[in-house]
């Protein structure tokens, strides 16, 4: 995969999931609408590539903006990460240097590799995820809209022990992947497969449109690095 076509697909990809978090708030407050509906549009030319630098730089200024309207990164860690990739791909479009660009792209491969690799590192030290209550409560307690057959899961320990440590020796056995081409294809299908199972069960759609946004980086530097 070469540096242009990854950069291309991480824009295309961006602007997909931050269109999609923009029209969560069309019919939401007048204040919210004045900044979310400009993104929405900003959002289009991205992905058609229409002033792409230029597209990115508003993007950015937008989303600071949005912390300062929520105090913060409302919706956690995938605000978090909307906002890395997009001030990541505005300053590789805004670097006249290749080589500087490869920095920044790699930086954001890392950041992705780190994403499931520490929080698979906090989830192993926690003793409530080593025996499955974690996952017991997640599906007992969780805000988030759940069936009554889903929460019913929680009855069933040992199979949630199993797939508490399926989830953590994944998350921290993903750097592994990028031994080989096959293996990272294979790591990030899993990952996928995840965030659309977490989409599906418990309404996290936005972790799962940014994070696919994030892959394009790191299938360019598995390849820069393997195949020079």
């Amino acid at each position: 995969m070469t540096l242009d076509f990854a950069i291309r697909l991480t824009e295309i990809l961006l602007g997909l999931a931050l269109l999609q978090q923009s029209l969560e708030h069309c019919r939401a407050p007048l204040r919210e609408q004045l900044l979310f509906m400009p993104r929405a549009l900003l959002c289009i030319l991205l992905i058609l590539g229409v002033q792409a630098w230029w597209v990115s730089l508003a993007l950015v200024a937008l989303g600071l903006l949005i912390l300062r309207c929520f105090n913060g990164p409302y919706n956690g860690g995938s605000d978090r990460m909307s906002l890395l990739i997009l001030c990541c791909l505005c300053l590789i479009l805004f670097m006249p240097a290749l080589k500087g660009q490869e920095v920044i792209f790699g930086y954001l491969a890392l950041q992705l590799v780190l994403s499931y690799f520490i929080s698979g590192l906090v989830k192993i030290m926690n003793p409530e995820w080593r025996n499955g209550r974690a996952l017991q409560d997640v599906f007992s307690f969780s805000a988030y809209p759940a069936s009554e057959a889903l929460r019913a899961w929680a009855q069933r320990p040992r199979l949630l022990c199993v797939m508490s440590w399926g989830v953590m020796l994944f998350e921290l056995l993903f750097p592994l992947t990028l031994l080989t081409q096959a293996t990272l294809i294979a790591g990030l299908v899993i990952a996928a497969i995840f965030h659309f199972a977490n989409a599906c069960l418990f309404g996290l759609n936005r972790f799962f449109w940014i994070w696919l946004a994030a892959y394009p980086s790191i299938l360019w530097l598995q390849h820069r690095i393997f195949a020079g």
